[in-house]
């Protein structure tokens, strides 16, 4: 499947796609703030492509006027997620290269996922988080109407082998009706 904005192409990951991951997921601002390791070659980036990235609802993000990969985003619904939600919620998760924060290009592609979520979907809530440190992901939440929720804190992260402060936040499909957030 294949969603659009005006901006931006949200399609599924392709192996081909491994040189540009590993040129966003090399950099040590990328990863570790979102909950996973720097890639230290495109072999592992072509991997990660094809156990992780390839799952149902995750797209690469795809800036149309440059026809350049710049980032992930996925839409995980009930069980798929690192939440444990009723498959009538999911979470949604994002990172963005370096080179394009700043842009608004996340919460565009945040609002379109919302919108696929809660239309095609028929979702009744969407849930986010972001670790202690990242006030990007923070700021495309506030920016996309969710609200704060609660705080996991000494979570344990297998992924990154280290415990970690979760903040999540959440919109239901009423919010998400009665904002103007739409793209």
């Amino acid at each position: 499947m294949i969603i659009e904005t005006d901006r931006l192409i949200l399609r599924p990951w392709k192996e081909s796609d491994a040189e540009d991951l590993y040129e966003f997921a090399k950099d040590p601002r990328v990863g570790p703030i979102t909950g996973w390791p720097v890639h230290t070659k495109v072999e592992q980036s072509r991997e990660i492509i094809k156990d992780i990235l390839s799952k149902e609802g995750t797209f690469a993000v795809i800036l149309k006027s440059e026809n350049t990969l710049v980032g992930d985003i996925a839409i995980m619904v009930g069980n798929n997620t690192n939440l444990g939600l009723p498959e009538d919620e999911a979470e949604i998760g994002f990172w963005l290269g370096v080179p394009y924060w700043g842009r608004g290009i996340i919460p565009e592609a945040v609002k379109k996922l919302l919108s696929y979520g809660f239309e095609t979907l028929h979702l009744n809530k969407i849930w986010c988080g972001y670790f202690d440190g990242n006030v990007k992901s923070k700021r495309v939440q506030e920016k996309c109407g969710f609200i704060y929720h609660h705080t996991n804190e000494n979570k344990p992260w297998p992924v990154m082998n280290d415990v970690r402060t979760e903040h999540v936040s959440c919109i239901t499909k009423e919010q998400w009706l009665n904002k103007d957030i739409k793209v």
